[in-house]
């Protein structure tokens, strides 16, 4: 049976607990443990000694809880199985969240259903190696700050989800306008989640709610942008805003000028000004032919059966052509 005589673990920052490969180790072999470091000495799946930063020799004044288990000859280097287990306790900043999907919040200013994402990172610091190790990690070879995300991600997202939803439904805050209580709301969640972290021998050092928005390509959205661009266009504008968008209305006809669409607005526009023009006329007509033009025979006036013109008032023949009157 080889004999280790040196363990040592450098390893990438996001690697929380790493498991030494090898466990036959022996009195006076060597555990470097780096700064931010701490080594757990597991023995039959339970935890017992652990070592802080520094160089240390494998003795019985070191280790006593295992030494007392293993029974090996004081002063002996006698092999041993036992699983030594890095852990890593420097601050980790850069840890992501998210939501995986939008969850649908009421606004309380437009009463519509928005869908609301959610995303920021958190800082975390393992406190207790021993617990941290026992509940989290196992048996696994390696724990990542990736699979602490996951580990943590119900709870997370369940208590980040309804502190969010119901923090915008009381204090009735505009989601378009809900960067303003980031900071807050940030604080208050970390609040929240500290003690399921603390459970796990990991202190929450950090919260932060980067972002809450919706869906640009959302139709409720986009509808819903709409009106408050057109809303604030007729604010500003006033009675000026109906002659404007008449105005968009012909530059959006001339713009299609040559195309279908062009062509069909002129026909319209050309047929509207051609029943104009017909009502014009016939009106015209009207009143010449009933006399209320101002050019127009009195009302009650006599003409020729023979030549049309008009007779004078008891005219027994036409002034004209000479014709009887009958």
């Amino acid at each position: 049976m080889a004999i280790i005589d040196r363990v040592k673990y450098d390893g990438p920052g996001n690697v929380l607990v790493w498991r030494y490969p090898p466990d036959d180790l022996s009195w006076g072999t060597q555990v470097i443990v780096n700064q931010s470091q701490e080594v757990v000495f597991f023995k039959g799946g339970a935890a017992f000694d652990v070592l802080g930063p520094g160089t240390h020799t494998l003795r019985t004044a070191n280790i006593p809880l295992l030494r007392g288990i293993i029974k090996a000859p004081f002063g002996g280097e006698t092999p041993f199985a036992a699983e030594v287990y890095y852990v890593n306790k420097a601050v980790n900043l850069d840890v992501k969240w998210g939501t995986n999907s939008p969850i649908p919040v009421l606004d309380p200013k437009f009463n519509v259903f928005l869908p609301v994402r959610a995303f920021g990172q958190f800082g975390i610091q393992v406190a207790d190696s021993r617990a941290f190790v026992t509940q989290l990690s196992a048996t696994n070879p390696t724990f990542t700050t990736d699979q602490l995300s996951n580990y943590f991600r119900g709870a997370l997202l369940t208590k980040a989800k309804d502190y969010i939803a119901e923090t915008i439904v009381k204090q009735k805050i505009n989601l378009l306008e809900i960067a303003a209580h980031l900071e807050e709301m940030s604080g208050a969640i970390q609040g929240k989640l500290a003690q399921d972290f603390s459970t796990y021998g990991v202190k929450l050092v950090n919260f932060y709610l980067n972002s809450v928005d919706v869906p640009e390509d959302d139709d409720t959205v986009v509808k819903l942008k709409k009106a408050l661009s057109e809303k604030a266009e007729l604010d500003i504008l006033g009675d000026k805003y109906a002659q404007k968008r008449s105005f968009d209305v012909m530059d959006k006809a001339a713009a299609n000028e040559g195309g279908v669409a062009g062509a069909g607005m002129t026909a319209g526009m050309g047929l509207g000004a051609g029943l104009g023009m017909g009502q014009m006329m016939g009106n015209a007509m009207q009143n010449a032919t009933t006399g209320g033009g101002a050019a127009g025979s009195p009302a009650g006036a006599k003409f020729c059966a023979q030549c049309g013109k008009g007779l004078a008032a008891g005219a027994k023949f036409c002034a004209e052509c000479g014709g009887k009157v009958g």
